[in-house]
């Protein structure tokens, strides 16, 4: 079988599957729950993810998971998801899609920066930085994280005029 992870496995198995979809496969894990196999599966994309797209991807991977026996003859429950707020910003996309939102990002040098994303592209990230515009290039972030606001930018917006 050689020295691919099963985890491995099921992303090279997968990725397509859900790629078919207009999905993005950000993450799987396995993990035990009781006396069953716990497979999330994480999606996303552009715009989100409706719970059409996840009952659609949902089948799909089940089917490639029958077909593959990928999950063994053992029970498992199959989840499949979209990331939730807590999700580490590591790629492009992830601060694309966080476009408007408040962000704390880490830098290499260990140094935080907190701000509101404007624009990301593939080289780095636009953000307002206590209203001053500031790049951050990606060779310099190590992560960033949403920030849970309890009011979105345009309740605050709206509140000024």
């Amino acid at each position: 079988m050689g020295s691919a992870s099963p985890r491995d496995h099921l992303m090279k198995l997968l990725e397509p599957v859900v790629s078919a979809e207009g999905l993005d496969l950000e993450d799987i894990t396995v993990t035990q729950a009781g006396k069953r196999r716990l497979l999330r599966v994480i999606v996303d994309r552009d715009g989100g993810v409706s719970l059409d797209d996840v009952a659609d991807v949902s089948l799909a991977v089940s089917t490639a998971l029958d077909d593959d026996d990928a999950m063994g003859q053992a029970a498992y429950t199959l989840e499949v998801s979209s990331p939730g707020v807590d999700r580490p910003l590591t790629e492009p996309r992830h601060w694309r899609r966080a476009a408007k939102r408040l962000v704390k990002a880490e830098m290499k040098d260990g140094t935080v920066v907190e701000g509101r994303i404007l624009a990301a592209d593939e080289s780095g990230v636009d953000m307002d930085v206590a209203g001053t515009a500031r790049r951050l290039d990606y060779v310099d972030l190590t992560r960033g994280r949403v920030q849970v606001e309890f009011r979105r930018l345009d309740d605050v917006d709206g509140d000024e005029g």
